[in-house]
């Protein structure tokens, strides 16, 4: 029976819960399969070895639907479980127009919290279709399907709430581009690593002092990035080059980095980094963690020494977002197609250049410009965001 024979043709929801063990699904259908019924829809979910299994049916033959469901309810018996059985017209109604995928990261995930963002869908104009878990380590993941409002309008209201109610929220559209090759493209400093590269050479060079001194100009506004740039550089000059291993050394990858990569690679995706700090360290980063694209700025090495000055195009916020571009082309990836990941006002047009954003517990300006944004220290939390859960990411692990 076609999808059009069945939208007004009567119908029976099966409904079947309890200790969930091996077989159910199977001895449900079975029942079934007796009544010549055909399967319109089904449904199952598990929740701490609790089985909830929903079947839609077609209605079996006339002077039959009492011995089905007597039937149902007695196997239902036999295994300590408990049968429901409703009669109706047709399958679910048709989800509305405009389709999105919502994923709320918690740590923890609050009922109050969910019921926020619930309601929150609710008040737009949204339905919430399904909902599923896609992580519960080291975050709470779980993704709402949602449909009824555009995405745009549903992420702005989302976002809204998740700032009150301090939990993350992605919003992104439904379709088959979500599962489509991928870009993803991260900031260095503070996302992909922990620290901030001008600052190990710094304490390398006695003038830590003096770096946090321009660092602070440049944040009161009172110098743009490329001034900034050049004034910390300066103050490394004369340091012997050999410090550029020992910096390579000291740079601690942020919790989750290698899973983020490692996953993403396995799946097709390609992955690269753009830095206002130094290839002497993301050239590094590029072969240690299999990288496809790497760019920063370069410092300058004559005689073994650091002169005080950088080479080449330099790396700054307007920088990074050609350069997204740039490694979208190479990669015959649509910009629609690609992921920013970064922290600093320094990554705001490379989070807006991208198909998505996310703001990697970054500052509130950031935060606040951005798709999305992630408040744990994880950085392979933004896996989720992508609709891939923590037992795909472990299944790749054993490959």
């Amino acid at each position: 029976m076609s999808a059009s024979q069945t939208s007004d043709a009567p119908t029976l929801l099966v409904k079947i819960f309890g200790k969930d063990r091996p077989g159910i699904t199977a001895g449900l259908f079975d029942t079934l399969a007796a009544y010549s019924v055909d399967v319109v829809d089904i449904e199952q979910v598990v929740t701490r070895g609790r089985i909830v299994l929903c079947a839609l049916v077609t209605q079996p033959a006339p002077g039959t639907e009492g011995s089905l469901r007597a039937t149902v309810h007695s196997w239902a018996e036999s295994l300590k479980m408990q049968a429901e059985i409703l009669s109706g017209t047709g399958d679910n109604r048709p989800r509305g127009s405009g389709r999105s995928h919502v994923t709320v990261l918690g740590h923890p995930l609050t009922a109050e919290s969910t019921a926020a963002i619930a309601a929150r869908i609710t008040s737009v104009g949204g339905n919430i279709d399904r909902i599923f878990r896609l992580a519960k380590y080291p975050v709470t993941a779980v993704e709402f399907a949602v449909s009824g409002v555009e995405t745009e309008p549903l992420r702005t209201a989302l976002a809204t709430e998740a700032a009150h109610i301090g939990v993350d929220v992605a919003v992104v559209s439904a379709g088959l581009h979500r599962r489509a090759q991928r870009l993803v493209v991260m900031d260095v400093d503070s996302t992909l690593i922990q620290d901030e590269v001008i600052e190990l050479f710094a304490a390398h060079a006695g003038c830590e002092a003096e770096v946090a001194e321009v660092t602070e100009r440049a944040m009161r506004g009172e110098l743009d990035f490329e001034q900034s740039l050049h004034a910390r550089v300066a103050l490394l000059a004369g340091l012997d080059a050999s410090v550029v291993d020992k910096v390579r050394a000291e740079v601690q990858l942020t919790p989750g980095a290698r899973t983020l990569i490692r996953t993403l690679k396995r799946l097709g995706y390609q992955v690269g980094v753009v830095s206002g700090g130094f290839t002497q360290v993301t050239d590094d980063l590029r072969e240690r963690l299999g990288l496809d694209f790497a760019s920063a700025n370069t410092l300058e090495i004559v005689d073994g020494k650091l002169t005080g000055r950088v080479t080449g195009e330099i790396v700054d916020r307007a920088g990074k977002a050609r350069l997204l571009r740039r490694f979208a082309a190479e990669a015959g990836v649509p910009l629609a197609q690609t992921v920013a990941i970064g922290d600093g006002a320094n990554d705001l047009d490379m989070l807006n250049a991208a198909g998505l954003g996310v703001a990697f517990n970054a500052k509130p300006v950031v935060r606040e410009a951005a798709h999305t944004a992630v408040n744990v220290p994880f950085l392979d939390a933004v896996l989720y965001l992508l609709g891939i859960t923590r037992e795909e990411v472990e299944a790749a692990d054993l490959a």
